[in-house]
């Protein structure tokens, strides 16, 4: 799980492109919309993109997008039980 916590940290700043932001700015347990990233509801579309196509796994709603973007360890943990791929 640590793995895809560190990849989706490298793909949030490059989706994003995120310029003043490392990897190590982003704990596990921080909020990810609203909080010091400044994450906002276009953010968030460009990631539900990246996911799709990168993990073929589907946030089809903004109740689920609100509980899987809460965090993190939230994204990773529903990316690894959604896809198909097998990721741990």
């Amino acid at each position: 799980m640590n793995n895809l916590i560190d990849e989706l940290r490298i793909k949030i700043i490059d989706t994003l492109k995120l310029e003043d932001v490392s990897p190590e700015d982003m704990g596990e347990e921080d909020q990810l919309v609203g909080g010091e990233l400044g994450l906002d509801s276009i953010d968030v579309l460009e990631l539900v993109i990246m996911i799709e196509k990168d993990y073929a796994v589907r946030i089809d709603n903004k109740e689920l997008g609100a509980r899987v973007f809460a965090n993190l360890k939230a994204l990773s943990t529903y990316i690894a039980e959604k896809s198909p791929k097998g990721i741990s």
